[in-house]
């Protein structure tokens, strides 16, 4: 029996759902751990004088393990369209696992100098291959298993299990920060927080072990160098359709809350804790506005997700400095529900723009590239932009002239919502 006739069963559906979304659960917590005790990392990894320029450094290691997402694109894309998603996903949720768990035992500087540094940087950079397999194989499997009137949502869930373990990251910070002394934070606390992923990824492999699978694999020798071939404009399309979305969700929910408590009169824990409600409402808008992709067209919300974002992002940044709890609260919140706007209609129109044989390997290398050019590097981008200008809201320029290349993309982009993907 094919797996699309299997999926029809209730049953069969949320099994898949579930199987494509735990990995980005534990992935994506994983990444915003690291964002969250990106200061205690700092002083801990990659001490300086100057802690802005410690808080940069930690920034950059956090850069390179997006920038080693297009290895994990081609390597894991390639698996996918070649040996199935259900191989490339099992592989990319165990090699998560292992150099999560080390992070937080590696020692530090003080206790072995600069090797720890380069430690950190290796480790995060086999972060960066796993999980560069592994969400763009989840928005394909998700995607080709979805009944087509119902395409959209059921993509969404691969933005919705990323930003839930984002959000997980973010709890778990918060809670670790206000329940521990400053001293015990910085002794331990922040370990805890790495170790913890271990939990998260046994219950992904249970999960994913004897997964179904997409028929038609391997019909294509060479997956990535047939998408160059023949897809390249696709592929590029990809690229610029993300690179706004990639650059705000990596502002939005991993520096907002450094940010926020660095130049606000907010504690640390409060920022955290916005953040997690930020992400909520995300999660509340995503699988909303994924169904009124479905409804009314993937353009249509696309477009009206960026133009929202390109008219608003300066404003609700400059709120968000405010200092005040409830206006950063209310603009940071405000925020998350366009940039959920803005992106839940991305994962099916990406599975729509391609052939089976190719589909995971054209768009992990295009959704990697963005996300290793623009999403990795935001924090950095963002902490340079403010050291450079000496603005505290500089970064939002940034955010805005992104959304405008992707809304450009936008409005260029077929519709096929609701056809095979055949």
């Amino acid at each position: 029996m094919g797996i699309q006739q299997v999926a029809t069963a209730p049953w069969s559906l949320r099994r898949v759902v579930t199987a494509g979304v735990i990995g980005n659960v534990l992935e994506w917590y994983d990444f915003a751990v690291y964002g969250f005790f990106a200061p205690i990392l700092a002083a801990k990894f990659f001490p300086a004088s100057d802690p802005r320029l410690s808080l940069l450094a930690a920034f950059g290691a956090f850069a390179v393990g997006f920038l080693m997402r297009p290895v994990g694109a081609a390597v894991f894309g390639h698996i996918g369209d070649r040996y199935g998603r259900a191989r490339a996903l099992f592989l990319s949720v165990a090699m998560m696992a292992i150099p999560t768990v080390l992070m937080g035992l590696l020692p530090t500087y003080e206790s072995i100098g600069v090797a720890a540094s380069f430690l950190m940087v290796a480790l995060r950079m086999c972060q960066g291959v796993a999980i560069g397999g592994e969400f763009t194989a989840s928005i394909v499997f998700l995607g080709e298993n979805a009944p087509a009137p119902s395409r959209g949502f059921f993509a969404s869930f691969s933005m919705f299990g990323a930003s839930f373990g984002t959000m997980l990251g973010s709890t778990v910070g918060g809670r670790l920060t206000r329940a521990t002394s400053p001293e015990a934070l910085m002794s331990w606390g922040w370990r805890a927080a790495f170790v913890s992923g271990i939990a998260v990824a046994f219950i992904g492999i249970v999960i994913r072990r004897g997964m179904l699978d997409s028929p038609g694999k391997g019909a294509v020798a060479s997956p990535l160098r047939v998408a160059f071939r023949d897809h390249r404009w696709g592929v590029l399309r990809i690229l610029g359709l993300n690179v706004a979305s990639a650059a705000t969700y990596y502002t939005l929910f991993v520096y907002a809350a450094t940010w926020v408590a660095q130049t606000t009169k907010i504690e640390r824990a409060v920022a955290l804790d916005l953040t997690t409600v930020t992400i909520l409402t995300f999660l509340v808008v995503l699988p909303t506005t994924a169904w009124l992709s479905d409804r009314y067209g993937r353009k249509l919300v696309l477009v009206a997700g960026m133009s929202a974002c390109l008219l608003l992002c300066y404003p609700l940044v400059t709120v968000m400095h405010a200092g005040s709890v409830a206006t950063t609260a209310a603009a940071q919140m405000a925020f998350g529900g366009l940039l959920a706007m803005q992106m839940a209609a991305i994962p099916a129109a990406m599975t729509e723009m391609f052939p089976q044989g190719v589909r995971v390997s054209a768009v992990s290398v295009g959704y990697g590239l963005a996300y290793a050019i623009f999403g990795g590097t935001a924090p950095a981008v963002a902490t340079w932009l403010i050291t450079r200008s000496g603005s505290e809201t500089a970064f939002a320029w940034y955010l805005t002239a992104l959304t405008a290349v992707s809304l450009v993309v936008a409005l260029g982009i077929p519709d096929r919502r609701g056809k095979p993907l055949s």
